[in-house]
């Protein structure tokens, strides 16, 4: 009894932080772990481009197939992961504990079984699988060989973000930095271990993502049973209509944003594969590694926002809604106006250090340029994402989700390389960021106005 008051009042704690602590300040705590988060996550996520680009760049190319199938097992992820973390988010704003708690299990045990499905049916068809991804025969073994590795760890890479976001959303940032810092720290320090040191090449960039993957995973589980966050316990599962409705409704956004990413670059890199070999593949899969990297800060920007605007809403407090998305559209314009000029001026270099090879550095640096003139547009374009995906709005975050690389990549990509040949592939990401952010700006609109009234 005296451990069920603790934990009432602790969560009666939080509900206060959440609803009554100045927006800048509550934005500043928990958005600086999950920038963080992000920022480290990024660098290990762009460590295998560049230790592998020390091998070769038939090897880099490999990777940058690979990173489709990686986007798609992330989507998955974050499809359970920011579903159930949204519902939890807002329940525990309305004091709803035990529909917390039961989403909470529920997400996480459908993502383990959901990797578990994945691994069994990548591995059977593996061979096939690196075809389909855009493999062409040179880089084949390497893409395969890295493959083996990364499905096998698909369940522990689902589940880990899973717990991850439902952290988030819960306030615990700090938490879920820990988490994911950690294991991005041990990946980096493997990277040159094993493909260097143990001389596995590319298999041993794989090894060190997958090790790093267990390590967060483990971590992120434990953090879930500290402070007054929701436990994550088999008894409480309970799979049925209202849950998986409500899983599908906040996870679809993402799902459709990070599995569109693997379809784009499923057709990126076959165009590329088909203007300028591997090469070109390889190019714009750096140019692919660093804009994540450069967009990274603002997503953990966004995502301690997030928290923010759900566990608000849930509470029936929109002002407060409403003057955090104003606050994270500034910060985030800003930011990524500096950092669109620094990756513009200096496109060159910044290919050039991940793969020293003229012909790569040649097609990258035209496409970080490209990329670079519409970067800020993003801000608005993820913040409003993120507000009406954490609002519960399944069907307008689903639309802004899809257009960056769906409703406009898709096209573009089919069309431009036709018509201008290796410049409409470096051209190709800008116009739709552009298109997109044109789409953001009625479905902003209307958000605002039904928050207002």
């Amino acid at each position: 009894m005296p451990q069920n008051a603790n934990m009432n009042d602790a969560l009666r704690q939080r509900h206060i932080y959440m609803t009554t602590t100045p927006i800048p300040t509550l934005i500043r705590n928990l958005s600086i772990p999950t920038i963080i988060s992000m920022l480290v996550t990024g660098i290990y996520n762009t460590a295998d481009t560049f230790f592998v680009g020390r091998i070769s760049t038939n090897a880099t190319a490999a990777v940058g197939i690979v990173f489709s199938l990686m986007s798609m097992i992330q989507a998955l992820g974050f499809f359970f992961g920011q579903g159930s973390g949204t519902f939890v988010s807002r329940k525990l704003g309305s004091g709803e504990l035990k529909e917390a708690n039961e989403m909470a299990a529920t997400g996480f045990f459908l993502a383990f079984l959901a990797g578990i499905v994945t691994a069994i049916l990548g591995l059977l068809n593996v061979n096939s699988l690196a075809a389909l991804l855009g493999a062409t025969p040179a880089i084949l073994d390497d893409t395969t060989h890295y493959m083996r590795i990364i499905l096998i760890g698909a369940p522990f890479m689902m589940s880990q973000l899973v717990v991850n976001n439902q952290l988030r959303f819960q306030g615990s940032a700090v938490y879920a930095m820990t988490g994911l810092v950690s294991g991005a720290l041990l990946n980096i320090i493997l990277d040159p271990v094993c493909i260097f040191v143990l001389g596995m090449g590319v298999s041993g960039a794989a090894l060190a993502t997958v090790l790093s993957q267990v390590v967060s995973f483990f971590i992120l589980l434990i953090g879930s049973y500290r402070g007054p966050n929701v436990h994550i316990h088999p008894k409480n599962i309970r799979i049925n209509g209202l849950y998986l409705l409500q899983i599908l409704n906040g996870g679809a956004p993402s799902l459709f944003r990070q599995g569109l990413t693997s379809v784009t670059v499923i057709i990126l890199n076959s165009t590329a594969a088909s203007l300028g070999g591997e090469a070109a593949i390889a190019a714009m899969s750096v140019v692919g590694r660093v804009m994540m990297l450069a967009i990274a800060a603002l997503i953990g920007f966004g995502q301690g926002f997030q928290p923010v605007c759900a566990f608000n809403y849930g509470a029936n407090e929109k002002k407060r809604v409403l003057e955090a998305y104003w606050f994270c559209i500034r910060i985030g314009t800003l930011f990524l106006v500096v950092i669109a000029a620094v990756c513009f001026a200096f496109s060159g270099s910044i290919i050039g250090f991940f793969r020293n090879d003229p012909a790569v550095i040649d097609i990258g640096r035209v496409a970080l340029r490209f990329q670079s003139a519409v970067f800020p547009l993003n801000a608005f374009i993820v913040i409003t994402n993120m507000m009406t995906q954490s609002m519960g709005k399944g069907v307008k975050a689903t639309i802004l989700s899809v257009g960056r690389n769906g409703l406009f990549f898709l096209p573009f990509i089919l069309i431009l390389p036709r018509c201008l040949g290796l410049l409409g592939l470096e051209m190709t990401q800008s116009c739709a960021d552009l298109c997109t952010f044109l789409m953001a700006l009625p479905i902003a609109a209307v958000t605002i106005r039904e928050l207002k009234s």
